[in-house]
């Protein structure tokens, strides 16, 4: 089992920007793909970037590409999220998300393996 611990949650003015971290600790390899999720009130939680390996092959979603840097260090074990130019549609709480297995890249709710528990990101216009 992987555990995952978020932070760097917070708020901030729209055009701001965040560094999120995920700290992995437990069974985890480097092999399997991470991810970030988001998630409001009301709403399904939603793909917002993967990586696979340290400094491998990323994805993003529409909305945030271009903005949003999705980085690994495996050394320290630890996810970043770099977020920059944050709007207001972009408040959420953030999860960290392990893929189920290591053949995945989790781009949907049920390929993820470990969520963590989530941080609040705020984002006033």
């Amino acid at each position: 089992q992987v555990q995952l611990v978020e932070s760097g949650g917070g708020s901030v003015q729209a055009g701001g920007s965040l560094r999120l971290a995920c700290a992995t600790s437990g069974r985890t390899s480097s092999a399997v793909a991470m991810a970030w999720f988001r998630q409001t009130p009301g709403n399904e939680r939603e793909f917002v970037a993967s990586i696979i390996g340290s400094g491998g092959l990323t994805e993003y979603a529409d909305s945030v590409g271009g903005r949003f840097t999705i980085s690994r260090d495996s050394a320290k074990n630890t996810v970043f999220l770099q977020m920059n130019d944050l709007k207001p549609e972009d408040a959420a709480v953030y999860y960290c998300a392990a893929a189920r297995t290591s053949a995945l890249i989790p781009r949907r709710p049920d390929q993820v393996g470990s969520w963590g528990q989530g941080t609040q990101v705020t984002v006033s216009s």
